[in-house]
């Protein structure tokens, strides 16, 4: 029988979580990102908890030694998994996405019996998500099945589980006659340029009502941004374009509400989502850098939403000087890309039944 959950340790926590500074919108390497956006956070939320993500500490009800393995779920405790979107293109399955796996997939997601990783991957077009309850759906789904959850939330009254989902979408970046580009790369020195991503500039520039990722990210981005981001530039300060690179953050900051809109759905009352978006920008022969977008909560009835807007008309930037070269910085009309306001939406909460 499970124990009356104490949501006390765990609310104190996400209040901790809105309490940590962020940066979005600023082209940073990947190790940046991971590590004081991504990694910081989720552990602010664990903090003080006995961490469950290896396969062995669930074998104390193995008939064989290894139920030496097993956890004492006296404790409180957190369950751990992870999922994360890729655009399936080749050209972002590279450096920032092993450094991905090094700096945050090794920390939270699931690890099999024999060391391995295992992270629930989704690899869609364009990145974002091909659907968002769908993500939820399964990720929750695939955490744990009922016999641990109620071995877990019978052991102590604050045990939790964390559900953590990142999405990421992609841009290209290269130089051409001296001037930053957007929305195309060069998949080595000795390549034409070529688009990217080539799912987000196809359905702008060579819509095709028959392809059903086009119509996808025409979805995801809305009407009126597909129309404004379709007839029209936009510029930096200094006449950079970086259309591309604003239709793909919005991919990705869409694919996050709609996760976090989806996840109450699927969550128990111990049940706690982090999600992230953001944005890898590709360069040819170069480490890949990433744009942080948006970060989510979703806990004790309340869905939180930092990020940049979805409009894409309200978008502009500028190129700064960061770490020895030019860096964009996205700007959404006069907001604070480091005190972005904070989005609540309500929802009822719904009981274990365990």
């Amino acid at each position: 029988m499970s124990l009356p959950f104490d949501p006390t340790a765990a609310e104190t926590r996400v209040e901790s979580f809105w309490q940590l500074g962020a940066t979005f919108g600023m082209e940073r390497n990947a190790y940046h990102n991971y590590l004081n956006e991504i990694v910081s956070d989720r552990y602010a939320l664990t903090r003080g908890l006995q961490i469950l993500r290896d396969e062995l500490q669930f074998a104390a009800a193995s008939q064989t030694d290894m139920q030496a393995c097993g956890a004492d779920l006296s404790l409180p405790s957190v369950v751990t998994t992870l999922a994360y979107t890729n655009c399936g293109d080749r050209i972002h399955q590279g450096e920032a996405t092993k450094r991905y796996r090094d700096v945050v997939a090794s920390r939270f997601a699931t690890l099999s019996e024999i060391g391995e990783l295992k992270l629930e991957a989704f690899f869609p077009a364009g990145g974002g998500t091909d659907n968002g309850a769908t993500l939820a759906h399964v990720t929750v789904a695939h955490e744990l099945d009922e016999h641990l959850k109620q071995r877990v939330y019978a052991g102590n009254a604050q045990s939790i589980s964390l559900v953590a989902i990142d999405l990421k979408t992609h841009v290209g970046r290269l130089r051409e006659n001296d001037k930053q580009v957007y929305g195309k790369t060069r998949e080595s020195p000795w390549r034409e340029p070529r688009a990217a991503c080539g799912a987000i500039v196809g359905a702008l520039t060579h819509y095709n009502s028959h392809n059903l990722i086009h119509r996808r990210i025409r979805d995801d981005l809305r009407e009126r941004n597909f129309q404004y981001l379709s007839n029209h530039q936009i510029l930096t300060d200094d006449g950079v374009d970086i259309t591309m690179a604003v239709a793909a953050a919005i991919v990705a900051i869409r694919g996050i509400r709609n996760t976090a809109m989806a996840l109450p759905q699927e969550l128990d009352e111990r049940g706690l989502g982090h999600l992230t978006a953001s944005m890898t920008v590709n360069r040819p022969s170069r480490d890949d850098l990433v744009v942080y977008l948006a970060r989510a909560t979703v806990f004790n009835g309340k869905v939180r939403i930092q990020s940049l807007g979805t409009d894409a008309e309200r978008y502009g930037g500028q190129l700064v000087e960061y770490a020895g070269e030019k860096r964009l910085q996205l700007r959404y009309d006069d907001w604070d890309c480091e005190n972005l306001p904070v989005e609540e939406i309500s929802y009822k909460v719904r009981l274990s039944g365990l």
